[in-house]
């Protein structure tokens, strides 16, 4: 199939759809607008026209699904916020203790609690994965679940939970613990 360049006239058309068509979702970062030849520009009376004629949007209803926008970075809790937290000015929500419990049971019970406590409207809750039993040999590993969870709370499934996340303060457990932080809930 060969590419040829638009003529003025389609170029019109085109700009006239383009800018008839919503966004599904507000995009990430707005895109630098292209400045149009002064051609296309002259002939903009006629967009109007075109927009009149036809009330339904045949090119939005051809256009197929966008797939799930992805989830939005997280963002640190900040150095004021965790001082509040480790001195008890900032109220835990909620806590939960990871302590002798299998990945598996682990990943759920973490997901099941953020999801209560997201629902109760809490903000700040402590993750308690502990630091591993010391003294362990080489070849067997120790500390999973202090590895692991940090690992999960990036993950799609947790991302619609959390804000953010970061190591909790010494009177909470400190490299042993994690103050997560939750989003508010969505009301749909």
């Amino acid at each position: 199939m060969s590419r040829r360049r638009l003529s003025d006239d389609e170029r019109v058309l085109w700009t006239g759809i383009t800018r008839s068509i919503a966004p599904l979702r507000r995009p990430a970062r707005q895109q630098p607008e292209t400045v149009e030849p002064p051609a296309a520009r002259a002939s903009d009376a006629a967009l109007p026209r075109l927009r009149s004629k036809s009330k339904a949007n045949p090119v939005r209803a051809a256009m197929p699904a966008r797939e799930p926008a992805a989830p939005p970075p997280l963002a640190p809790l900040g150095r004021r916020l965790k001082h509040q937290i480790g001195r008890g000015t900032r109220p835990i929500d909620g806590r939960l203790d990871l302590h002798g419990m299998t990945q598996a049971q682990a990943h759920s019970a973490l997901l099941g609690f953020l999801r209560a406590a997201q629902a109760r409207g809490g903000r700040i809750v402590l993750v308690i994965t502990g630091k591993g039993i010391r003294g362990g040999s080489a070849d067997t590993e120790r500390g999973v679940l202090k590895r692991q969870v940090p690992l999960w709370l990036r993950l799609p499934e947790f991302r619609s939970y959390i804000v953010g996340f970061e190591a909790a303060g010494i009177g909470h457990g400190g490299e042993g613990a994690l103050y997560v932080s939750l989003r508010k809930p969505r009301h749909e």
